[in-house]
């Protein structure tokens, strides 16, 4: 890309946020981190007490600009079908192909991106061609299989040595 492309499209901006976590989630193993909000009448969280985890508030949104966006700066669009390819720009737009989509329709979408121009953010790479088997193994003679009772491949156990003295 040159350097006006890189001027023109949004980059995301890098910012730190608290940590948002569940109340109580680091202290009991059965509480995962995903958010709840604090009810409990008396809940330090819920009143915002200093030394306790924050709350989401609006003023964390990101900007509408940047919202949405890859972290490459571009938009993410969902493809389905090789037509929904047309009118996308490789400057602005990177692509998506839905998870439904099977291994054929797959790489129709991903040869026509290529020809357009356009990202695929999630491209499997094709499945090599498993190797030719050899011919199966010949059994083994008899006389290799004199140690094994019943030929079920085990070896038959040693007697203890007894201690003698």
């Amino acid at each position: 890309m040159n350097q006006t492309m890189a001027k023109d499209r949004p980059q995301r901006r890098r910012h730190s946020k608290p940590k948002i976590r569940r109340q109580e989630s680091w202290r009991y193993k059965r509480l995962s981190e995903s958010w709840r909000k604090p009810r409990g009448k008396s809940s330090r969280m819920r009143i915002r007490r200093k030394g306790w985890p924050t709350s989401p508030r609006i003023g964390y949104k990101s900007p509408a600009k940047e919202r949405g966006l890859h972290p490459s700066g571009l938009r993410e669009v969902l493809v389905h079908r090789p037509g929904e390819l047309t009118g996308l720009s490789p400057e602005k737009e990177v692509v998506r192909i839905a998870a439904g989509v099977g291994e054929r329709k797959r790489v129709v979408i991903a040869d026509q991106a290529q020809q357009l121009g356009l990202r695929i953010l999630n491209l499997k790479a094709p499945k090599a061609a498993e190797p030719e088997t050899s011919a199966p193994e010949e059994p083994l003679p008899e006389s290799s299989q004199v140690n094994t009772p019943n030929n079920t491949g085990e070896t038959p156990e040693e007697p203890e040595k007894v201690n003698q003295e």
